[in-house]
């Protein structure tokens, strides 16, 4: 087995990444199939930001709990937990949308349902891959994680919107329902070896407490909340442009099974991406991540020019390669500078500050591209993507943070 890929001789790592990539097939696919279930029927890119946007709002909200829970919680179990209840959630969106029943009230209920579900999952998994491999091997292990995560990203795009475009929004929810109950297959098989503790610490203080506790070792690190305070911008930009007016341009041009295609495309810029930064030494690398994260107004300029879906296909391959420079680099920022014990509470501040602005931007798009238009309001997220970005390399502890190959990760707490 080469370099690469050799954290996958180690077992849980194996079953942490297939359990991974399967639910982020499923949300992957889900966004695709229920914003044209939004629009087939209500017709509205305001009803549709408003839909994707109660799912990012419960996200945010439960998010510092999340981070707790993980600290404090076997993180398998909560992982195992969350993607069978998503499951189910998901199943009672398709019959809804397959027996005619779904409504507006009752797609963002369950959105925000699967909000929540997302914001309680995402700092267990995050936090659970440092205790799946040796400290040597984070570097291969993140990428090879992210690969697994890309791929399902490809293929959950792409296949929600042919699904959606060849057999209805209601099926290709209906499918992702069942991949989110293999992505509990996946992280039933997770066993930590003996070495690594099993359970929580004996001893705890009050969530609250801990939550404090997270919040010191966030804010203690500049480099950590500039790089978040820089995504909080970014990612509202680029969601508002590419998950609320991306859908309505692709209905109105090249078509909606087109569009998951042309979303596939920047995971599968980022799987090349994975390959080679997997093998890549750079001491600098959240320098270069940050750098990278220029390209992501490539797409949403494409998207303002009314581009045929060859360019903006183009432009998201360029942007998923580069900003997998920046992922890579950020997680593996983290592991090494942040104790296990409380890198779960220090992902759900990140978390939480890099999706804090994600509901404004999503319920505001609509709105704002019917106000100014559509084309000036993609100018304008690339125009504060780009400003967002410039800023965070101003930062000197940004510029300069170093990372090792050979550094061992924090001491180990929960699983």
């Amino acid at each position: 087995m080469s370099a690469t890929f050799a954290p996958l001789r180690h077992r849980p790592f194996r079953w942490l990444v297939a359990g991974r990539s399967c639910a982020t097939l499923a949300n992957s696919m889900a966004p695709v199939a229920l914003a044209f279930a939004v629009l087939d029927l209500t017709g509205s890119l305001t009803d549709l930001g408003l839909v994707v946007g109660a799912r990012s709002l419960a996200n945010v909200a439960a998010l510092l709990f999340g981070g707790v829970l993980a600290d404090r919680v076997r993180r398998g179990v909560i992982l195992q937990g969350t993607a069978l209840a998503s499951a189910l959630s998901q199943g009672l969106v398709a019959l809804a949308v397959l027996l005619h029943f779904a409504s507006l009230p009752l797609l963002i209920g369950l959105s925000l349902v699967n909000g929540v579900l997302a914001a309680l999952s995402m700092p267990a998994s995050s936090a659970l891959l440092p205790q799946t491999v040796p400290a040597e091997e984070l570097r291969p292990a993140n990428a090879v994680n992210r690969i697994g995560l890309n791929i399902g990203t490809i293929a959950g795009s792409s296949l929600g919107g042919l699904l959606a475009a060849g057999v209805g929004p209601g099926w290709a929810l209906a499918v992702d329902a069942v991949v989110m109950l293999a992505a509990a297959g996946g992280y039933l098989g997770i066993r930590l070896p003996s070495a690594a503790p099993a359970g929580p610490a004996a001893e705890k203080t009050r969530p609250l407490a801990e939550l404090r506790e997270g919040w010191r070792e966030f804010t203690a690190r500049r480099w950590v909340w500039v790089v978040v305070l820089q995504f909080m911008v970014v990612n509202a930009a680029e969601s508002g442009s590419i998950t609320v007016l991306g859908p309505g341009i692709a209905d109105a041009t090249f078509g909606r099974g087109v569009w998951g295609l042309v979303l596939a495309t920047q995971m599968a810029g980022a799987v090349v991406a994975g390959l080679v930064v997997a093998r890549l030494a750079n001491r600098r690398a959240l320098l270069v991540g940050v750098a990278a994260v220029f390209a992501t107004v490539l797409p949403v300029l494409a998207l303002a020019a009314r581009a045929d879906a060859v360019p903006v296909a183009a432009a998201m391959f360029v942007t998923g390669f580069a900003v997998e420079f920046f992922c890579v680099a950020w997680d593996l920022s983290l592991q090494q500078n942040i104790p296990q014990d409380r890198l779960a509470r220090v992902y759900s501040f990140d978390a939480l500050g890099s999706f804090l602005a994600l509901p404004l931007g999503e319920m505001a798009a609509g709105p704002v591209a019917a106000r100014i238009g559509t084309g000036r309001a993609l100018t304008a997220a690339a125009a504060l993507i780009v400003l967002a970005t410039a800023a965070a390399l101003a930062v000197r502890a940004v510029r300069t943070l170093t990372v090792r190959d050979d550094q061992p990760a924090p001491e180990l707490a929960t699983a």
